[in-house]
This record gives structure tokens, sequence and C-alpha cells, in this order.
């Protein structure tokens, strides 16, 4: 277990490394990172929705980062972002990203496309309590490319 309600398979997991026999297993350092991003942002989350939180991406190595089209600095692949999303309905994500913004502290967070009223999904990152930046951004596709504006 990477914390109370993360578990190694569920950080580790991907679509589409099974599909494309990509071995995504984190080292040790990658897996501490993760226990951080899962201590600081999303257990004291999880508590506030009382209720199951999907994780649609963890960990990501760089073979299984390139073979998404990541960002060649994602966090990601340093076990320290994790992407999240209602799926179950407890808590949508606007309501998510506003919890984590105004309660949380977080290295990196992105409303990930949607609407002016809810993300697709929620980005989320730590580093350390001395290094993270708070910095919010938000996603958008211009002429089929993703941007991010600081909000």
């Amino acid at each position: 277990m990477i914390s109370k309600h993360i578990s190694y398979k569920e950080g580790v997991y991907s679509a589409t490394a099974t599909r494309r026999g990509i071995d995504n297993e984190p080292n040790n350092e990658q897996l501490n990172n993760m226990g951080l991003v899962a201590e600081k942002v999303f257990e004291p989350l999880r508590k506030w929705v009382g209720g199951p939180i999907k994780i649609n991406s963890f960990f990501r190595c760089l073979k299984l980062n390139t073979a998404i089209g990541g960002s060649k600095k994602s966090q990601h692949m340093k076990g320290q972002a994790i992407d999240i999303d209602d799926t179950f309905g407890v808590v949508a994500n606007s309501d998510m990203y506003n919890y984590i913004k105004n309660n949380l502290d977080f290295d990196q967070m992105i409303w990930e496309f949607g609407d002016d009223e809810n993300p697709n999904w929620v980005h989320v990152s730590y580093v350390s309590k001395e290094d993270n930046r708070n910095r919010c951004l938000k996603a958008y596709k211009e002429q089929g490319r993703s941007k991010y504006m600081v909000v």
C-alpha cells in the first residue's frame, strides 16, 4: 500500500503500459515521493470528500510518459504528481480543486480542460514543504495543442 486508500497496483496502473508491455515500476525514491503526495494531498482530500476518488494517473516511467505524449518535465515521472477525477460522483472535480487550493499545501495544481464550471480532472503535485510553489494553472486547447495559463 502506498497509503491507506491507495494500493501499489492503483498507483502504477496504466492501460497504455499494459497494452504496450511497458514495465511501469517506480524506484525507491519515486515510491517515497508517491507516499508523500498521498500523505500530504490525497489522504487529507479523501477524508474531506468522505468517499472514493478515482486516480487517473499517478506514477509514469519515462517510457510510459513518452508513449502517452506527456510533458518531458512531468512530475508524474518522479512520483510527485497525481491526476484525480470525480468518477464516483461523491464531490465534483471543481470542489476538490477548490478544497486543495484553499486548504492543502501543494506544488502545482492544474484545472485540466473541461469548462469554467468543472475540469475534466485535477492534476496536483507535491514536492516538499520548502519547495512547493502553490501554483495554479488552467489547461485549454489552442489549435489542437495543450496550453496552460496561470490562474
